[in-house]
């Protein structure tokens, strides 16, 4: 019961909802109730639930992530220039879990799962695992 998924993103920053493909893994192998861990093997991006209803919030979370971690820092020793995307993707985490309830994600009315690139535009992975 784990499902690995690819997408393609588009942007060095972005963040991709990626609600319904876990849903529907959900319903294809027939959870009822448990959970899902969806997980990125990437140390420049990440998972996160976060609101899905304001397009605003998406745009606002990477530009304070830019506040945060700017992409050019004299002190970053790291050779690939991309040390702004390791912190990103560290804060982030790696991995959400979710309840399954009913055959449905239990996520408030406003969330969803997201894939965070930090350092795209790139091929990327994810897996969701069922429990």
């Amino acid at each position: 019961m784990l499902k690995k998924f690819t997408l393609k993103t588009g942007k060095r920053d972005e963040m991709i909802e990626v609600t319904e493909q876990v849903q529907v893994f959900v319903n294809e192998q027939g959870l009822h109730d448990g959970a899902v861990i969806v997980y990125c093997p990437h140390t420049t991006a990440g998972i996160t639930i976060n609101e899905n209803a304001d397009p605003d919030v998406k745009r606002d979370m990477i530009r304070r992530f830019d506040e945060v971690y700017p992409w050019h820092h004299n002190l970053d020793r790291h050779m690939e220039g991309n040390t702004a995307a390791h912190m990103k993707a560290s804060t982030v985490g790696a991995s959400q879990h979710v309840i399954v309830s009913d055959g449905r994600l239990l996520l408030g009315t406003w969330q969803g799962i997201y894939f965070c690139e930090f350092d795209g535009p790139r091929p990327r992975t994810f897996y969701v695992k069922a429990l």
